[in-house]
């Protein structure tokens, strides 16, 4: 083995030699564009990044080998090439915007998959949005979500009809129940026969899922009744609906564990294995000419639960929480720092604003705010009472003065100019049914809550709702004491990067475990550095 360069030096340790190196150790491993030896020598074990290795002669003894691992190479090749990305990693939606224009455009500089925001958001303000991808990331790929909304399907049919308009190529859907005619239209509009006749999906859609129901419904293809509803009112056309039992609903499948916002909080190690073994029963059965991908998501805030999910077998890993700490986020200044104090445990499940009548709910950040309790309180008194006429009027003062800060009446009347714009048929249904006119008003606190928490309202601080899961603690803890410990230096990109990067460092020193070797611990951790600082390596490879 040649050891004349600084690259081929054998950097030597172990326990009780004067010349161990652990430093040394970790610069070989983050070499990932090189293969990495581990020797035996005079003076005990060694590693070295690149050269050419020989066992025998004069020579170290070589004892394991991993090969070279740019973070490029992490996951699926297919997942890189169908959505134009250099690695395979994605940061998902979070709702409200908070995914925002300028976090998704700086991923799609970076080669990675972004899916803007757009749940809650009018139409008009998606619209927008649509364009400056448009203009600022011409060609680059991007993704939009779409969200489940059976309170108001208005909203989703308009995003549907939207994305269609402009263009939209890629679409994450998330917190279905069940498929809508919505989401089967984006998908079967962008159907077509190719040249040689294999079938061409234009529109592509990622479905996040935590059920293996819900997993199986979008491996299929588009149900039978609802093609042909949409080809009887003309939404689709015949060829179309020809061609739909031929492709799955979905190209790609994320399996959601514990995460931000929806979240059945099922531990990715149980969940993963089983959406896999569904693909591939139905992979069997159908033999779709490219295989729908599974990726993951939920928990994912370290390089170590990164290259766990890739060993598992996913085609892709989904951040969240994560990004919404990064400079880029659409959250306010304020709930980036207390999304920064985060700990593991730091997360409690509260109501759902866009479910709250079915009971649903998502995770939040408990830490410094009071939302968690209050809303899960309005809960109570919505199962409770049949409307707020019904309250008792000690329970209603205490609403209007400590959660709502204002009366009731007049929350309503916001109720009823927001939904005059926004839907109309909510108040229609509410007319004659005081208790929907409850879960309106209740609904507006959900709702204002993390709007609050997106603008950094001061005086509403302690009712702030931020969506979050575990990562952010997890994510935290990995970063004390490096440059990203701050929250004014979390990026996006550097984010990413380090997270691939980390993800393909522990993939080797696993593999140097299990050859049966045990590295120094100062020598088997990923430390984020400044890009820059890193040099030209850490950008590239």
């Amino acid at each position: 083995m040649s050891t004349s360069t600084e690259q081929n030096t054998v950097r030597w340790y172990g326990e009780g030699y004067p010349s161990a190196d652990p430093a040394g150790i970790h610069q070989v491993l983050s070499r990932l564009d090189q293969p990495c030896y581990v020797v035996s020598g005079p003076q005990g074990l060694g590693a070295v990044a690149g050269g050419t290795a020989a066992a025998g002669g004069d020579g170290p003894a070589v004892l394991a080998a991993v090969p070279a691992l740019p973070p490029q190479r992490l996951g699926s090749a297919a997942f890189r090439a169908a959505h134009g990305v250099r690695q395979a990693y994605m940061a998902g939606a979070m709702a409200g915007g908070i995914a925002s224009v300028e976090l998704v455009t700086a991923l799609a500089r970076q080669g990675f998959l972004a899916s803007f925001g757009a749940a809650g958001l009018l139409p008009g303000t998606i619209a927008k949005a649509l364009a400056r991808f448009a203009e600022e990331i011409p060609g680059l790929p991007y993704a939009v979500n779409l969200i489940h909304s059976p309170s108001e399907q208005r909203l989703e049919r308009d995003a549907v009809q939207l994305f269609l308009d402009h263009g939209v190529r890629c679409v994450e859907a998330s917190a279905y129940l069940d498929l809508t005619a919505h989401l089967v239209r984006y998908r079967l509009a962008g159907l077509r026969s190719g040249p040689s006749g294999e079938v061409v999906a234009e529109n592509r859609i990622i479905a996040k899922v935590s059920r293996a129901e819900t997993a199986e419904r979008f491996m299929r293809p588009a149900p039978a009744a609802l093609v042909e509803t949409l080809l009887r009112d003309g939404l689709i056309t015949g060829e179309q609906a020809r061609l739909a039992h031929l492709v799955p609903l979905a190209d790609d499948i994320t399996a959601e564990a514990d995460s931000g916002g929806h979240t059945d909080r099922r531990p990715l190690p149980a969940l993963l294995p089983v959406i896999l073994r569904i693909r591939d029963t139905i992979q069997r059965e159908h033999r779709y000419a490219r295989p729908v991908r599974v990726g993951a998501a939920g928990g994912l805030g370290t390089p170590a639960a990164v290259a766990g999910a890739f060993a598992m077998g996913a085609a892709y890993v989904v951040t969240g929480s994560v990004n919404q700490s990064c400079l880029e986020s659409g959250t306010s200044r304020a709930a980036r720092e207390v999304l920064a104090q985060a700990d593991v445990t730091d997360c409690v499940m509260a109501p759902a604003a866009d479910m709250f009548e079915m009971g649903v709910e998502l995770q939040v950040l408990r830490r410094g705010s009071m939302f968690p309790m209050r809303a899960s309180q309005l809960y109570r008194l919505y199962q409770t009472y049949d409307g707020i006429e019904a309250l008792p009027e000690k329970e209603r003062r205490r609403l209007e003065t400590q959660v709502f800060q204002r009366p009731l009446d007049d929350v309503w009347q916001e109720c009823v100019e927001y939904f005059s714009r926004r839907d109309p048929d909510q108040l229609s249904r509410a007319a004659d049914n005081p208790r929907r006119r409850m879960a309106l008003v209740f609904r507006w606190y959900l709702g204002m809550s993390s709007r609050w928490a997106v603008t950094g309202l001061t005086e509403r601080s302690a009712d702030f709702q931020i969506w979050c899961g575990p990562a952010m603690g997890s994510f935290n803890s990995w970063v004390s004491g490096s440059y990203l410990n701050t929250p004014g230096n979390r990026t996006v990109a550097d984010v990413a990067h380090h997270l691939m990067r980390g993800a393909a460092f522990h993939t080797r020193t696993a593999q140097l475990r299990t050859a049966g070797l045990t590295l120094p611990s100062a020598a088997a951790e990923y430390v984020p550095v400044p890009l820059e600082t890193a040099g030209a390596t850490a950008v590239t490879s």
